[in-house]
């Protein structure tokens, strides 16, 4: 098994470097940096941008936007985009509902929803958990209920991260309540403008407010918003989710992560001697990266395996192998905030707020960037639901 980049891939990766210096801002590139948020109107200019250079979907099929890029192509856009770093497009829609919809959906739907999601006309949020369903989301308890050529839906989404910014939801709602819980499960497209969608914001620790509560008061949807066949919803869930565990590796986030640490920790903060200097902090370090090495290599070879059982994206079965690529990517990253936020210190207070005297902007972002960071092992199905999944697809226990 070859594990090694081609002179092409590597050419490849050269073009997408070239590209990034050219095209993205450097207000973006510094803000992301420093671990802060982009705004929906910066996001949305750059993912016209990628949109322009024929980059705003590379994974998608041709017809609805992709490039045809590899698997390996597609892991090198991703983490030179990760690493530069550049903002990454909308996931909830390019790498959640397009996916669902693109494989699952009507041909009146892909060509509707797509070309929206692809040029970011369309805020996509997701309507999975609820209050008491969130790792046993088959648990749920929305209810959508057909009414001539509509469903009527009632209920409530907890955890639901950008639904602020949002136009557009895919819910997941009980359309038969005879049924085994994983069965009876639909998967509705919902206009958050319809009568009945209230939004409320959630502090999170880190004082923001990235997600939100949902609720479904008799919202009616018409049901030409049925993706696939109605009560087969918790198929394509378990497709998305396999996409999204795909996503959560970010090998390419926690290797500028450590290369910052690197830098930073090479330089004298404040006149205090260089951390790099202390024979146990560089330890940590070199350990965390060969870590992150160790899960690009995992990454590669589920690539490598991929490729030689044939499978192509969008057969719309999930790799379990998605949950090993998942529970690392997220212990790593947050590995590397904890590390950061030892190297930074109480520096981190003066800076959380982005205030504080000069000379502190190396901690800017690192202490909402670490307490942000704790959802990591919790969405996306917690690490613990992906240890059963390993236990059960992959070791046959």
């Amino acid at each position: 098994m070859e594990l090694g980049f081609t002179p092409e891939e590597i050419a490849f990766r050269q073009e997408v470097r070239s590209f990034l210096r050219a095209a993205l801002p450097e207000v973006y590139r510094r803000k992301l940096s420093e671990g802060r948020r982009l705004s929906k109107d910066e996001l949305a200019h750059w993912t016209r941008i990628l949109h322009a250079q024929g980059w705003a979907v590379p994974h998608w099929p041709v017809e609805w936007g992709g490039t045809g890029w590899d698997p390996v192509r597609q892991m090198i856009f991703r983490d030179e985009i990760q690493q530069f770093p550049a903002p990454e497009t909308l996931s909830f829609g390019t790498s959640m509902v397009g996916p669902v919809v693109y494989t699952f959906g009507s041909r009146a739907q892909k060509a509707r929803f797509l070309p929206r999601i692809a040029r970011l006309d369309d805020w996509w949020c997701q309507g999975f958990s609820e209050p008491g369903a969130g790792s046993d989301l088959a648990a749920l308890k929305t209810r959508a209920v057909r009414d001539g050529d509509h469903f009527v839906i009632n209920g409530q989404k907890a955890w639901t991260t950008l639904a602020q910014h949002a136009n557009w939801i895919f819910v997941l709602a009980r359309t038969d309540s005879t049924a085994k819980k994983q069965q009876g499960i639909s998967f509705l497209l919902v206009d958050m403008a319809s009568p009945g969608v209230t939004v409320r914001p959630v502090e999170t620790i880190d004082g923001g407010f990235e997600i939100n509560e949902v609720f479904f008061d008799d919202v009616r949807v018409p049901a030409d918003n049925l993706v696939g066949a109605e009560n087969k919803g918790w198929d394509y869930a378990k497709f998305l989710l396999g996409n999204e565990r795909n996503g959560q590796a970010r090998v390419g986030l926690s290797k500028a992560r450590a290369r910052r640490i690197r830098e930073l920790a090479s330089a004298s903060l404040n006149g205090a001697a260089p951390r790099l200097a202390d024979p146990a902090f560089r330890r940590r370090l070199a350990g965390l990266e060969v870590e992150i090495k160790a899960l690009e290599m995992t990454q590669l070879r589920v690539i490598a395996a991929e490729r030689g059982e044939g499978q192509r994206q969008g057969e719309g079965k999930p790799n379990p192998a998605s949950s090993i690529l998942k529970i690392r990517g997220s212990e790593l990253q947050q590995a590397t905030t904890e590390l950061l936020m030892d190297l930074i210190g109480p520096a981190a207070l003066v800076r959380h707020a982005d205030e504080g005297p000069d000379g502190y902007d190396f901690a800017r972002g690192g202490a909402s960037t670490y307490f942000n960071l704790r959802k990591l092992s919790i969405y996306g199905g917690s690490n613990e639901i992906q240890r059963t999944i390993i236990a059960k697809a992959i070791l046959g226990l």
